[in-house]
């Protein structure tokens, strides 16, 4: 059956023009509508930082790229105990959508993330932090910096973005080591200044054919990938089969990143499903926004077991692709190398390499009843189970790196759809299960790591006998990470981060289809941190009709209740 046209994800577009206002624009006050998330900033060392301003007052009302000059900090050269970006951005109130934001010194990202919408009444403003420690090498020669943040701006999309960033150096404390960074950094992106790739297929790449140092240890690509267009409710879609019928998008709800060296697959990079504070249902993500969805993390792929292959002189390609892509994925990366200082050339190879592309099993389970109605389940699943291992032979010693991965997706959907509601229920999963064992004269290191990325949305139309129509929606959404080392059995390191979302509102439409206002809006977020250093951060926040009701800190850290 052709299942009746209610608004779902494209209610959002419209609702973002007509939102009302709320209090006052202030930034974690309680009553205020404005951008308010539990999110930590980074831990700042104890000595003063040099500074340098990337950019100031920056207006965002065009498709341009804005240029700047970045010059390393005078008098205050590396080795640096840590580098932190700084941006604040605001929007004035008016009419906007959320836009995607991206800070570039030369090729490489060093900031990615969304916008918040504003309402006629009410602007935002907002404040975002990345530790940059690991990239300080790009930091330490004069560049060209861009930044992206593409906004329609005129008399009916009137809602004006600004933003500053700045780069905080904090010099080592006396008698501390310099902390182990990257020696190169090679960005991922459409050019010498940065620029996103739009990945689109399959088998679009954003890809680099380089000839590298000969004396790689081991090896780090750090990967974005969003999805836009199409491709923004991925989680949503259904296979092509089925998606006319529903309405919905196509290409199944599996998406990955994969990572090639020379056409063999290397690495995979689950994608994580960012939520745009227009998505869905615009007053979901006032005043707390869905996670992560102003300042992204990067995942990190260790290709370290093909350090020493790569160290062959010879040119290789790396290329970054999404499966399942379907318009499209706007993607960047990073490639750090941590180079044998005492060696000209690290010799080796691999030894095992298990990973395959994927394979996702699709099970459809839709019917159509004898009054007419479409009911039913779609079940998408994907895992990897593989292993990858390689050794190189250092200035001190042979070395075996083994990266084993267990990454599990799921996702079922419940549908129904009748002359009158329109139902679609969204359980996702994506587990992953890393193991890195490094075996070196000093003995044997293993690192654990693990994430977990719950997302379980429920979206219900509901149409009156009056002709009048609600749509709820409520989204619980995780993303959970700890790892843990030790070295010759003996733990050394070990960290945690918890990291969840719940909102819940209901959009009301009159019988002509005109949307009258939104009611029943409650959300939280609750944000716990902690590592072996005897850091602990903790904060949890409400809010209810879209203004911020109270922010709790410090439970479940040491000395509180």
């Amino acid at each position: 059956m052709k299942i009746p046209s209610f608004p779902k994800f494209a209610a959002a577009f419209v609702i973002a023009l007509t939102l009302l206002s709320t209090l006052a624009f202030a930034q974690l006050q309680i009553g205020s509508s404005n951008t308010a998330f539990a999110d930590p900033t980074v831990p700042h060392p104890n000595t003063t930082p040099c500074k340098v301003v990337l950019f100031k007052g920056f207006k965002f009302d065009n498709f341009t790229p804005q240029n700047f000059p970045y010059t390393p900090p005078a008098g205050c050269a590396a080795p640096w105990a840590k580098v932190i970006l700084e941006a604040d951005f605001s929007i004035t109130k008016g009419i906007q959508y959320d836009r995607t934001a991206n800070i570039w010194i030369g090729p490489t990202n060093i900031y990615f993330g969304t916008t918040s919408e504003p309402d006629p009444s009410n602007g935002r403003h907002w404040h975002v932090e990345r530790d940059l420690t690991d990239y300080s090498s790009i930091f330490t020669v004069p560049q060209e910096g861009t930044v992206d943040l593409f906004n329609i701006y005129n008399k009916q999309y009137n809602g004006l973005l600004h933003g500053n960033a700045t780069l905080y150096f904090y010099p080592l404390p006396p008698n501390q080591a310099a902390p182990r960074t990257a020696d190169q950094v090679i960005g991922f992106s459409g050019g010498s200044t940065g620029g996103t790739v739009a990945l689109g297929t399959p088998a679009t790449l954003l890809e680099q054919t380089l000839t590298l140092p000969t004396n790689i240890e081991s090896i780090f690509f750090d990967v974005f990938a969003q999805g836009q267009s199409t491709d923004e409710f991925w989680y949503s879609c259904v296979p092509n089969d089925i998606a006319g019928e529903l309405e919905d998008c196509g290409s199944t709800a599996f998406r990955e990143s994969e990572i090639t060296i020379d056409g063999t697959p290397a690495g995979v990079a689950p994608v994580y499903p960012w939520i745009f504070t227009g998505g869905i249902d615009p007053y979901l993500w006032i005043p707390i926004p869905g996670v992560q969805t102003l300042n992204f993390k990067p995942y990190q792929v260790n290709l370290t077991p093909f350090a020493a292959m790569l160290n062959d002189g010879n040119p290789h390609t790396i290329a970054l692709s999404v499966f399942n892509a379907d318009n499209y994925f706007s993607a960047t990366a990073a490639l750090r190398l941590y180079l044998d200082a005492d060696s000209t050339q690290v010799t080796g190879g691999v030894t095992t390499n298990t990973l395959t592309v994927p394979n996702p099993a699709i099970v459809e389970n839709l019917k159509t009843t004898k009054s007419g109605n479409l009911v039913g389940t779609v079940s998408t699943k994907s895992a990897h189970n593989f292993e990858i291992s390689g050794y190189a032979n250092t200035s001190h010693g042979l070395v075996t790196t083994t990266v084993k991965q267990d990454v599990d997706f799921s996702n079922l959907q419940y549908f129904k759809a009748t002359n009158t509601q329109f139902e679609q229920n969204i359980n996702q999963g994506t587990t992953i299960h890393s193991v890195v064992t490094v075996q070196n004269p000093t003995g044997h290191l293993e690192t654990t790591v693990n994430h977990d990325w719950p997302l379980v949305l429920d979206i219900n139309y509901v149409v009156a006998p009056d002709g009048s129509a609600t749509e709820t929606t409520t989204s619980n959404q995780f993303f959970e990470a700890d790892e843990a080392a030790r070295h010759n059995g003996i733990a050394t390191t070990s960290s945690e981060a918890r990291n969840r979302v719940i909102t819940t509102d209901t959009l009301n439409f009159d019988s002509s289809g005109n949307f009258t206002g939104n009611s029943g809006m409650s959300s939280s977020q609750d944000y716990f941190g902690s590592d072996s250093t005897g850091y602990c951060y903790s904060r949890s926040i409400t809010a209810a009709s879209n203004v911020l009701t109270s922010v709790t800190d410090g439970v479940g850290c040491s000395g509180t209740k």
